[in-house]
C-alpha cells in the first residue's frame, strides 16, 4: 500500500470521490474556510487527480471570501460567514470561477475558540452547486463534537473533510 499523508477513511473517499467524477468527466472545485484546504489536499493524494480536481479556493477570512469568491459584504454582515447564505454564496462563486461541474463549500467554527451561543464550536455548514443546477441550492448546518480542547480542532476539521468528499459524490 502506497504511503498517504491521510487517515484511511479520508483517503478512501477521496478515491472514490476521483474515480466516481472521473468516470462521469466531472471536474470538481473546492471552497474551503474552517478545513484549510483539507479537501483539496485529500483529493490531490489521489493519483489521477488531476482529470477531476480543476481548483481549491482557500477562504479563510471574510476579505477572501469577498475578493476570491464574490460573497457580498451584506451576506457576511448579516448571517455571518458561517452561515448556509455564506457557503452557498462560497461554491456558487468558486463554480462562476471554475471550470468545473460541481463546487462544495466549507465554514465554520472548529475551535477552541471563536464560538458563540448561536454558533458553538463545531458548528460547520456546507452548500454545493452544480453547474446548470435548477431548484433549490443545496446547503446544510451540521454540528461536530470534537470534544474539548485542541484536539477538538482536529477532529471537527476531520468530520467536515468527510462530510465535505460526501458531498462531491455522484
Amino acid at each position: 500500500m502506497a504511503v498517504s499523508l491521510l487517515p484511511e477513511e479520508i483517503a478512501a473517499l477521496a478515491a472514490r470521490v476521483v474515480s466516481e467524477n472521473a468516470a462521469l468527466g466531472r471536474k470538481v472545485v473546492t471552497a474551503e474556510s474552517c478545513t484549510g484546504g483539507l479537501v483539496a489536499g485529500a483529493i490531490t493524494e489521489i493519483a489521477g487527480s488531476s482529470a477531476v480536481l480543476d481548483r481549491g479556493f482557500v477562504t479563510y477570512s471574510n476579505e477572501a471570501k469577498m475578493e476570491m469568491l464574490g460573497v457580498s459584504r451584506d451576506i457576511i454582515e448579516t448571517f455571518g460567514a458561517v452561515s448556509i447564505a455564506c457557503a452557498w454564496a462560497m461554491a456558487k462563486g468558486a463554480l462562476d470561477r471554475s471550470r468545473a461541474d460541481i463546487a462544495v463549500a466549507i465554514s465554520g467554527v472548529a475551535g477552541p475558540g471563536g464560538g458563540t451561543a448561536q454558533k458553538p464550536v463545531g458548528t460547520v455548514v456546507f452548500a454545493r452547486v452544480v453547474r446548470d443546477m435548477t431548484g433549490e441550492p443545496e446547503g446544510e448546518l451540521r454540528f461536530f463534537d470534537g470534544g474539548e480542547g485542541p484536539g477538538g480542532r482536529a477532529e471537527i476539521r476531520r468530520q467536515a473533510t468527510l462530510c465535505a468528499l460526501e458531498l462531491l459524490l455522484p
